[in-house]
Order: C-alpha cells, then sequence, then structure tokens
C-alpha cells in the first residue's frame, strides 16, 4: 500500500509540474499541442510495447514443448496471482535478466536469458519469476505509460519554452499580462530534469511493489533475494548486448552497467536495499 501511494503522489507531482510548466508558456494553444504529440507517441509505444522489446532483443517466444519446467513455474505463479498466463520468450543473451511486458494481464508477455537459466536455481528462478509477475499483476506497464506521456509533454514544452522564450515570443497568458521570461527559461531548463527523476521514482517504486508481490506468489523471499545478488553481481561484468537503455526499467536489475552521478537517475534501487527488505520479509514468515 506503502508502494501504491507513493505512485499516486509522485504522479500528482508530475501532473503539477505539467501545469505550472504550461502557465509559464502563457496559454493552452502550444500545451494541447505538446499534449497530443505525447500522447501519440506514448500510446503507440504502450500498445505495442511486447512487439518491440522482444524484437530489440531478439527475444524467441516458447511453446510448453520447447520448456515443460519454465511454463509450469509460470502457470502456477499466475494461478497465485490470479492472472491469465503470460506468453513466456527466451532472449539468446548470456547476460543473466529478464523482464515482464504488455500492455496488460491479458497481452503480457515474460522473457528470461539464456543466461538466467543456466545461473540461477530452479528456486532463484521461480522467485524471478514471481517478481516479473508482480509486475503484470501490479499493471506496471500502464502506470510507467501514464509517467512516460507526463514526463514526455513537460519535455516537450520545456523545450518550447526554450525557443519561444529565446526568440521573445509566448509568456503571456490569457488576461494579456506578459510572463517573466527569466522565470519561463529557468523552469525550462529544471523542469526536464525534475520530471526525470520523478519518472525515476515512479520506477524504484513499482520495483518495490513487484518484489514484496513476487514474495508472496512464490512464498519464499529468500530465494528472490538470493537471485538478486547473483544476477547484479553477473550484470556488472557482463551487460546486456544491444537494447536501448530506454529499456533497462523493464528488467529485474539495471542490464547497463552504471556508476557515479549515473546512479541518480537510475530506474532501480539499489540491490542490496531490496534484498535486505526482503530478508526482513522472509524473517517475519
Amino acid at each position: 500500500m506503502t508502494s501504491q501511494i507513493k505512485t499516486v503522489l509522485l504522479l500528482a507531482l508530475l501532473t503539477g509540474l505539467l501545469m505550472l510548466i504550461g502557465g509559464a508558456l502563457g496559454g493552452r494553444g502550444g500545451l494541447l499541442v505538446a499534449f497530443v504529440l505525447a500522447m501519440a507517441m506514448n500510446v503507440g509505444s504502450y500498445w505495442f510495447s511486447d512487439r518491440i522489446v522482444l524484437s530489440m532483443y531478439r527475444a524467441r517466444e516458447l511453446s510448453r514443448a520447447d520448456a515443460p519446467g519454465l511454463f509450469a513455474i509460470v502457470e502456477e505463479l499466475s494461478r497465485n496471482a490470479g492472472i491469465p498466463m503470460p506468453r513466456v520468450a527466451l532472449i539468446p543473451q548470456e547476460a543473466p535478466n529478464a523482464f515482464a511486458t504488455g500492455r496488460d494481464p491479458q497481452h503480457a508477455v515474460v522473457a528470461v536469458t539464456e543466461g538466467i537459466m543456466r545461473l540461477l536455481t530452479p528456486e532463484e528462478l521461480r522467485g524471478v519469476l514471481a517478481h516479473e509477475i508482480g509486475h503484470v499483476a501490479n499493471r506496471d506497464i500502464l502506470i510507467q505509460s501514464i509517467a512516460g506521456v507526463l514526463a514526455g509533454v513537460i519535455m516537450y514544452v520545456a523545450s518550447m519554452i526554450k525557443w519561444a522564450t529565446l526568440f521573445g515570443f509566448g509568456g503571456r497568458g490569457e488576461d494579456g499580462e506578459g510572463g517573466n521570461p527569466v522565470a519561463a527559461l529557468a523552469l525550462a531548463f529544471v523542469a526536464p530534469v525534475a520530471a526525470m527523476l520523478i519518472q525515476m521514482a515512479i520506477s524504484r517504486s513499482r520495483e518495490y511493489l513487484a518484489d514484496e508481490s513476487g514474495a508472496r506468489y512464490s512464498g519464499d523471499p529468500a530465494h528472490l533475494a538470493s537471485a538478486l545478488a547473483k544476477i547484479s553481481g553477473y550484470a556488472e561484468r557482463m551487460p546486456m548486448r544491444a537494447g536501448s537503455e530506454a529499456t533497462a526499467h523493464m528488467f529485474i536489475v539495471n542490464p547497463f552497467t552504471a556508476g557515479g552521478v549515473a546512479n541518480l537517475f537510475s530506474t532501480h534501487p539499489p540491490v542490496q536495499e531490496r534484498i535486505d527488505r526482503l530478508m526482513a520479509m522472509a524473517g517475519r514468515r
């Protein structure tokens, strides 16, 4: 419930930031154009997210005959979560990782790499799959898409404000009073960074929630904690090939190496903190 409340508050912050920057632009016309463009891009990516991401990583959809053990685990966990069984796909990469995608539980896909199938024990793999089923059950793809729409609008409108302020346009509201071009320009630079940080916070909140949900569906938080320790250790030495940083939030552990200041913008909470939370859950059982 805490993660759900945080997500609602963060989405409200994004909405408030959008209203603030729209007012700085000095009218509704530009805001409406930016909203329509951002909505079209984000809704398109949301609707076809499964096809886009699976093709990006050359994932191959599996049949039950290809991996009966894997299907049995996904089927059981889906039953525990009360959702339809997602499709299952295999990513031809050695880097151990997994993700879930799809616009809703009826159109979901759970994908695992070849590396994770070899690295983890059956119990640890079950914990990872439970985490991904948690993302599907919690409708995280929808929430991320809403956050993406709002953040996209903010960044687009901020860009419009920069050009409008530099060329002396805009900054005049419906009451005819002029805006402050210096304040508008400052907001145009600050707002996109704020939007990015809020979007990252939403992603982190959903990771915690998926960990908690997955621990409930699998019945053993310790196995997911053990899997996270193994996967993160390999991710630092063996990042994913191809793909894009834009898809990093989808994986159970960030598949691309990052450090220093880059950690500030990480879509994932610190792995050790996730492990500590899971082990605390295991201790309360």
